[in-house]
């Protein structure tokens, strides 16, 4: 991996439509942008802010999220995740992010993400069928 900027930033967005509402994803009865879909969102988010970094071969994998779903959005909505690395110790990196809808903020996570080789790690998550 190449040496990592702290503060380096990438955003992600989408529109909370009909696939992404609790009601049909299994979250929830109402249709409202989904939590599991907000954390997704952020994930991608962070994914790109550190894609600058790796190098081929190489990739992050999610290993902690401590996330606050503070408002709910609407069907039909924009919604944006803007993550900020904030910290990196050895291959582990640390994000803030920040989820938004056209009306403001809607939440927030700590995100931590792994770097690894991707075929090594490949062959250690396969090793589990048998």
């Amino acid at each position: 991996m190449k040496p990592i900027m702290i503060g380096a930033k990438a955003v992600a967005e989408t529109i909370a439509d009909d696939s992404k509402l609790a009601v049909n994803i299994g979250s929830g009865s109402l249709r409202v942008y989904a939590t599991p879909m907000m954390s997704a969102l952020m994930e991608e988010a962070a994914c790109k802010a550190i894609e600058p970094y790796l190098e081929e071969g190489e990739t992050t994998v999610g290993t902690y999220l401590a996330l606050s779903h503070t408002s709910a959005s609407p069907e039909g909505m924009k919604i944006t995740a803007e993550a900020e690395i904030i910290g990196v110790s050895g291959r582990e990196v640390t994000y803030s992010i920040k989820a938004m809808d056209e009306c403001g903020e809607i939440g927030s996570c700590t995100h931590k993400r792994v770097q690894v080789g991707i075929d090594r790690f490949m062959q250690k998550v396969n090793s589990k069928k048998k």
